[in-house]
């Protein structure tokens, strides 16, 4: 890890490649996580978070595009092994070594798909845990995306942990940034205190039983990223948490880079009556037939698929 000085502030950096084609902006701009904390962007482009360390060192990070890669600066000197815990957590992040050529492929013959290898799209921004993506997930649902965005704002601001040493503290502005709650932290509130305070509403109890049952080791979250299961069984599992519907399952599965599943809702619903059955109601059946001939790729030609009535909102 190197160091520089940045406007008199000590920055260490490191820089990590990314398996080709890769684009920075299209993995930020890939869904909203970027909107939620403690993601924070600006159009440098810099992309900022609170990460924790298997040291439990908190620090605040910035990522930003360089060629064929990314470039990672904290303010904080870390030993050899939280610098390897960073770089993995990165890579997480931003996916940097899945390979899309197979699905590249496929997508050039598909005119609704012929930006994809251009753009290097494909790769969608996670979370540095699998805990975090799940609950940002699970309140999603039956919301505005203001509301997801207030909730898990009122997760950080009650229950993250400060991002410690003076050099992170220099890197950021708008003072003290946070991590986004660890399970053990909020094993320790209960479903009326993430009513009342975070204003969680029905999402309470499946949030607080989800970080009980993480904390007390009976589910292994961070093991599915090394996920060995059919695609079938995942989708079980996931589906067995309380709060996870077919939606959000699905939504998770894409997350990990399984995209046999189409995370259908309304929204889903619209695209799909909009693009082919002149803005007719239609059912998740409709979504899910449209892309049927996509295999194990259906749910990311869904995702990156241009769609009609998108133009119409820009227009």
């Amino acid at each position: 890890m190197e160091f520089l000085i940045v406007e008199g502030i000590v920055v260490h950096e490191l820089t990590l490649s990314a398996a080709p084609p890769f684009d920075f902006l299209s993995v930020v701009y890939s869904h909203g996580w970027y909107q939620l904390t403690p993601f924070r962007f600006n159009e440098e482009p810099v992309l900022e978070t609170v990460v924790r360390l298997h040291s439990d060192v908190v620090t605040n990070i910035e990522m930003r595009p360089v060629d064929g890669g990314v470039k990672v600066r904290t303010g904080e000197d870390l030993s050899d092994s939280d610098q390897k815990n960073l770089q993995d957590q990165v890579s997480w992040m931003l996916d940097l070594e899945r390979e899309f050529s197979a699905f590249y492929t496929l997508a050039e013959k598909e005119p609704k798909l012929a930006h994809v290898r251009k753009r290097a799209k494909g790769r969608l921004l996670r979370s540095p845990t699998l805990f975090e993506d799940l609950v940002k997930t699970i309140l999603t649902t039956n919301t505005s995306w203001a509301g997801t965005k207030r909730m898990v704002s009122a997760l950080v601001d009650l229950y993250g942990e400060p991002a410690g040493g003076t050099g992170s503290e220099q890197m950021k502005e708008g003072g003290v940034r946070k991590t986004f709650p660890t399970p053990q932290r909020l094993a320790k509130t209960s479903e009326k205190e993430l009513r009342e305070k975070a204003r969680l509403g029905y999402r309470s109890p499946y949030i607080y039983q989800l970080a009980e049952k993480v904390d007390k080791g009976e589910l292994d979250l961070e093991a599915l990223k090394q996920n060995q299961l059919p695609v079938d069984e995942l989708y079980k599992f996931l589906r067995a948490i309380k709060g996870v519907g077919g939606y959000a399952a699905a939504y998770l599965l894409l997350l990990l880079g399984m995209y046999d599943r189409i995370p259908v809702d309304s929204w889903a619903k619209k695209l799909v009556s909009v693009e082919w059955y002149d803005g007719e109601p239609v059912g998740e059946k409709h979504v899910l037939e449209r892309f049927e001939t996509w295999g194990e790729w259906k749910a990311l030609a869904f995702w990156l698929w241009d769609w009609d009535y998108m133009h119409t909102l820009e227009n």
